[in-house]
C-alpha cells in the first residue's frame, strides 16, 4: 500500500503539488491523470524518492520515502516514460546489470528472471541487442528492469505510448495479469486504456486533487444516474410500462421502435446497476421478450476527464 499524506511541492514561487492525499491499495490498479502540467510527473518522483517534497510525507508499505528511503525503494518499480534502457547491451546483460544495481542476492536471480521472462514474454530475444528491438519489445524489457527485486508495487508512467494497436493490447493484458501480484500505479493520456485497466482513478488537475473514485461512481456523480440502452424485440409501450414497476429503475424512455426492434433508455437510480440488469433481464424472459443488446449509456472517462479538468461536455 502507499500512502500520500498532505503532499506539497514547491519551485520557488511556483506550486507544481498542493497539498494533495490519496491511497493505492493492495493488489489495486490506480489510474493516475492530469493534463499536461498538473503535476503528475513531480509527484511520481516523490513517491518513487527521484526528488524530495516541500512538506507531506509519502509511505510504502508503512517506509517513509524520506526517512526510509532504502527500505521503502525496495517496494517499487519504476517503468518511466522513456525506459533507462542501453541500446548496445542484450536483453540479458541489460537485466543482468540491474540485478546487480539492485543488489539481488545471485541465489535467488535464476527463478526471478526465468518468471518474469516468461511474464513478459521476452524469453525469445535475450540474446538480441536493445537498440534493435521494436517499440513494444523495448516498452516490455522496461517493465522487466521495473520488476526484478520482486518489488510489490509497480508504478508505470505512459506504457503504451508509441505502440501499435495490437502491442497496446498486449501490454494491457500484461498489465492486468501483473495486477493480481502487484499494487500498480498506471499514468496515461491514453484514457480509454485506463478505463479498461483501472481499479479505481485519481484525476489531478492544477496540482490539487480534482477526483478519487471509480469510474462507474464518477460517471454516475457527472450524469446524474446510470443509464443503459435495451434493444429488444417485443410491444416498445408495455415493456417500457413494466420496466418503470422494477425496483431501481427511475425512467424508461422510448428511443427507436421499427417494426419488430424497439429500444428503451432505461435510468437507473439504484446503486448496484447489476441487480436491477439481472432483474430486466428475468422479467423480459418471463413475458418472452428477448433481449438483442444491454449498452451502457454512462459517460466515458474522456468525458469525465474533461468534465472536472475543464468543466465542460463533449459535445
Amino acid at each position: 500500500m502507499i500512502e500520500i499524506s498532505n503532499l506539497v511541492k514547491r519551485y520557488g514561487d511556483k506550486t507544481a503539488v498542493n497539498d494533495i492525499s490519496f491511497t493505492v491499495n493492495d493488489d489495486e490498479v490506480l489510474g493516475f491523470l492530469g493534463p499536461n502540467g498538473a503535476g503528475k510527473t513531480t509527484t511520481m518522483n516523490i513517491i518513487t524518492g527521484y526528488i524530495s517534497s516541500t512538506s507531506g510525507t509519502v509511505k510504502v508499505n508503512g517506509h517513509d520515502i524520506l526517512e526510509e528511503p532504502e527500505l521503502a525503494k525496495k517496494q517499487i518499480g519504476y517503468l518511466p516514460e522513456n525506459p533507462p534502457l542501453y541500446n548496445d547491451m542484450t536483453v540479458m546483460e541489460y537485466l543482468s546489470f540491474i540485478f546487480d544495481l539492485k543488489a539481488v542476492p545471485k541465489e535467488k536471480r535464476r527463478g526471478q528472471l526465468e518468471r518474469i521472462l516468461t511474464l513478459v514474454k521476452i524469453s525469445d530475444v535475450t540474446d538480441r541487442l536493445i537498440g534493435n528491438l521494436s517499440k513494444g519489445y523495448k516498452q516490455r524489457v522496461g517493465i522487466a528492469q521495473a520488476m526484478i527485486g520482486d518489488p510489490p508495487i509497480l508504478i508505470l508512467d505512459e506504457p503504451t505510448v508509441g505502440l501499435d494497436p495490437n502491442q497496446i493490447i498486449e501490454i494491457r493484458k500484461l498489465i492486468k495479469s501483473l495486477s493480481k501480484s502487484h499494487s500498480i500505479i498506471i499514468s496515461s493520456h491514453i484514457l480509454p486504456e485506463i478505463q479498461e485497466i483501472a481499479d479505481r482513478v485519481v484525476i489531478i488537475n492544477k496540482g490539487k486533487i480534482a477526483a478519487v473514485d471509480t469510474l462507474t461512481d464518477l460517471s454516475r456523480r457527472l450524469s446524474g444516474q446510470s443509464k443503459i440502452l435495451m434493444t429488444f424485440s417485443g410491444p416498445l409501450k408495455e415493456c417500457s410500462s413494466k420496466i418503470r414497476t422494477l425496483p431501481g429503475v427511475s425512467s424508461s424512455v422510448p428511443r427507436i421502435a421499427d417494426n419488430k426492434i424497439s429500444q428503451l433508455e432505461i435510468g437507473i437510480s439504484s446503486d448496484n446497476t447489476n441487480e436491477v440488469r439481472a432483474a430486466i433481464f428475468f422479467m423480459m424472459a418471463r413475458e418472452g421478450w428477448p433481449i438483442l443488446e444491454f449498452r451502457s449509456m454512462d459517460p466515458s472517462l474522456e468525458e469525465v476527464f474533461l468534465n472536472i479538468t475543464t468543466g465542460k461536455r463533449r459535445a
